[in-house]
């Protein structure tokens, strides 16, 4: 089969987005015209906006809030896959009659409402979860999963012009590292005391240190980090989504845990430093980032505590020093 539109169906996070958006580079590349639609969530969007190979997108809240089994079957779609699987997505494309229903053979739905079904593990494997995801298009294509080097070269992301009321953060004569501490949750943070400490070494040197998050993560990191620098800018709450991919893409290096903004920054080509722990399945190697210039940094790889799969901080035993070392290897603008 030689398909003409094929859906792909990821409704979490902006970074498991992030990593998905190579899917849709391969399957341009195999079938060239295809047309790719993503389903995503409303907050995705704009990263979905900015990747060349993703011609139409969808909402879950589009689907929840219209009817869901119309808009599915006016695609005319020849495929459909549940890169992340969601139960009333999986009917709804059942109910719309798409020919080709993908997903994981362990999802006991997927057997009533997906035609193939892909058996693998994502919780025991050695792969990265862009390599996972290339799993789940056996049923089209016959082809080896290509290396992460070029995984990353198949996102198809680029980042929008930035916005003029922000291009005044960037100075010249310094490099300009975006500081990202929170994670809402979805890692094993660096600390805020670790991100403290490097703000007052990036003070000492020639940097500008920016630092992002959601309006609540700002109100508590407020409470501990030195912001009152200069060359420190507190973004906290000010920006959209759009205006921080911008940021990202014109900034010189982030610092983050395995996060949304992590992936961004491998993807537009900047210098990434994402702080991991070693523990699975949030090891660096289901969940580093992806690009020409990504660094994912544990303290120690055969820490016992986390090869055991108990809870551990020794991510925050990465030295500020250590970061400040990548950091300071950067170019002045």
């Amino acid at each position: 089969m030689t398909p003409t539109s094929i859906i792909l169906s990821r409704t979490d996070s902006i970074g498991d987005v992030m990593l998905t958006l190579p899917m849709a580079g391969l399957l341009k590349r195999a079938f060239p015209g295809v047309r790719i639609t993503f389903i995503g969530r409303t907050y995705t969007k704009p990263v979905l906006e900015r990747c060349a190979h993703v011609d139409h997108i969808i909402t879950l809240e589009e689907l929840e809030a219209g009817d869901a089994v119309a808009i599915l079957r006016d695609l005319n779609a020849d495929a459909l896959i549940h890169v992340f699987p969601r139960r009333e997505i999986a009917r709804w494309a059942r109910v719309a009659g798409i020919p080709m229903r993908i997903g994981t053979s362990h999802r006991w739905w997927h057997w009533v409402t997906c035609t193939n079904r892909v058996a693998f593990s994502r919780k025991r494997s050695d792969l990265h979860e862009a390599q996972l995801n290339l799993k789940l298009l056996a049923p089209l294509l016959e082809a080896p999963a290509p290396a992460l080097s070029e995984l990353a070269e198949r996102s198809g992301f680029t980042e929008p012009p930035l916005p003029d009321r922000i291009r005044g953060w960037l100075r010249p004569g310094t490099r300009t590292v975006i500081l990202h501490p929170g994670s809402k949750g979805s890692a094993v943070e660096w600390g805020l005391e670790n991100f403290a400490a490097l703000i007052r070494l990036l003070n000492e040197g020639q940097f500008t240190a920016i630092v992002t998050g959601t309006q609540a993560e700002a109100e508590h990191y407020r409470t501990v980090l030195p912001l009152g620098h200069p060359r420190t800018i507190d973004a906290g709450g000010a920006l959209t989504l759009n205006e921080l991919i911008a940021l990202i893409g014109a900034s010189d290096a982030l610092v983050a845990a395995s996060t949304g903004p992590l992936h961004i920054a491998a993807a537009s080509g900047i210098r990434a430093i994402g702080l991991y722990s070693p523990r699975r399945p949030i090891h660096p190697g289901r969940w580093a980032p992806l690009g020409r210039d990504a660094h994912a940094l544990v303290f120690d790889p055969a820490c016992a505590v986390c090869a055991a799969g108990r809870p551990c901080d020794c991510v925050q035993r990465i030295s500020p020093q250590r970061v400040l070392a990548l950091l300071a290897e950067l170019p002045l603008r």
